[in-house]
């Protein structure tokens, strides 16, 4: 994998003390990725970082019955009951689209044009965020950096490409100050046979090849969306064969699910920081080999932000703070 170097950020080079703020797993909720955006500022950090899983999971169809009346999950809606609920739909990190009573029918039956519907709703959402991000963000010389995760489409890191304060950090050895950040979204095989997933040895072949593209090791963070295995940060239920949650005696059996490859990584170069995400249970600090990884955690379907809070000095992890709002 050949890797580019970023240009250092504006306003960072020089200083002593590097603030940042870091998130994961935003899944295309308005209102997370909102917060996100005014932590930044109420943080007051010189550097964003948004570490996967931009795309949402489901679209909900709305059926334009005419005459100001929409149909929703059986419940009929005027043009206001329609505002409210879609922004209801967008703070929960889902798609909508609206159609008349045919073009419902042509998404039920016919995959390809639910997958474009799909496709089109993704990455218009994902536009408006640049275009808020920008608006707000331009001129202050406070970059966001942004990958893509497992459950993103590859394509949308052309429209990451549009904005002038986002940037995709995947390929990228990305200076900050005197460190360096490289960031790779792809993870370990899961249930679910996600956009960007690879076998563990596939991972540690990347993942090791980038490591022999930094400086310094000891002032290297890893921006990798599986968090290592077998810590606090990658515990998820332990599923059946039909994918549900197995209970015993009343509880849910809980499993390491994170990537054996970015724990190998960790332990053999043992790099100043790991930040990850992929677990939304797991929100958790813990340290392998030395290193600390973190996983902020997700709960984007609740409307409630999650994030890290560091402050980098003399080389090494000054202060981190888990933060929630």
């Amino acid at each position: 994998m050949g890797l580019f170097r970023r240009k250092q950020p504006d306003g960072v080079s020089d200083k002593k003390q590097i603030k940042i703020l870091f998130t994961s797993d935003l899944h295309a909720s308005d209102v997370v990725f909102k917060k996100f955006l005014n932590a930044g500022k109420m943080f007051k950090v010189d550097v964003m970082i948004i570490g996967g899983d931009l795309a949402g999971k489901a679209l909900i169809p709305i059926i334009d019955l005419g005459e100001g009346k929409y149909e929703i999950n059986g419940e009929i809606v005027g043009r206001e009951g329609l505002q409210v609920v879609t922004q209801r739909i967008r703070n929960e990190g889902n798609y909508y689209v609206i159609t008349d009573k045919k073009g419902y029918e042509e998404l039920a039956n016919d995959k390809s044009k639910l997958d474009e519907a799909f496709k089109q709703a993704m990455i218009e959402r994902l536009r408006e965020w640049v275009k808020i991000a920008d608006e707000r963000y331009s001129g202050t010389n406070i970059p966001i950096y942004v990958n893509l995760g497992n459950d993103d489409p590859p394509y949308l890191f052309d429209i990451i490409d549009e904005s002038n304060v986002m940037k995709r950090t995947e390929g990228f050895v990305i200076p900050i100050g005197d460190y360096e950040m490289i960031s790779f979204g792809y993870v370990n095989p899961t249930p679910w046979n996600t956009h960007r997933e690879m076998s563990e040895d596939e991972l540690y072949s990347n993942l090791k090849t980038m490591m022999e593209k930094v400086r310094d090791p000891s002032k290297t963070i890893l921006n990798l969306h599986a968090p290592p295995y077998g810590t606090n940060l990658d515990n998820a239920p332990l599923l059946d064969k039909n994918l549900k949650p197995v209970v015993r005696g009343g509880e849910i059996v809980m499993t390491h699910v994170g990537s054996k490859a970015v724990r190998q990584i960790i332990e053999e170069y043992k790099p100043m920081l790991g930040i990850h995400g992929h677990i939304h249970e797991s929100r958790a600090f813990d340290k392998v080999a030395g290193t600390l990884v973190l996983n902020p955690g997700s709960e984007y379907n609740s409307g409630i932000f999650h994030g890290v809070y560091l402050v980098l000095e003399n080389g090494k992890v000054k202060t981190h703070q888990l933060i929630t709002g």
